[in-house]
């Protein structure tokens, strides 16, 4: 598989770049999906000057006939 990035942190550099109209706002947050994700969102969050958090998900359990696929469930609180 051909990588578009050679690594998370450029690619999030490169997601910051796009996402410059969010900076120094005070109602943004960047979430992040550990593993990956966090490298990505690091740089997004240090671009916008936004706070970063993690956003912890369980997999609950693969898609029939496709193991590598995961359903999962969000609940969103106010």
């Amino acid at each position: 598989m051909k990588r578009i990035f050679a690594t998370r942190r450029r690619a999030g550099k490169k997601l910051a770049a796009n996402l410059m109209d969010y900076a120094n706002r005070a109602d943004v947050l960047v979430l992040a999906l550990p593993r990956g994700g966090v490298p990505v969102a690091y740089e997004v969050a240090r671009a916008l000057h936004a706070p970063l958090d993690l956003f912890i998900v369980r997999k609950l359990d693969g898609v029939v006939f496709h193991r590598h696929i995961a359903r999962a469930t969000f609940i969103y609180e106010i």
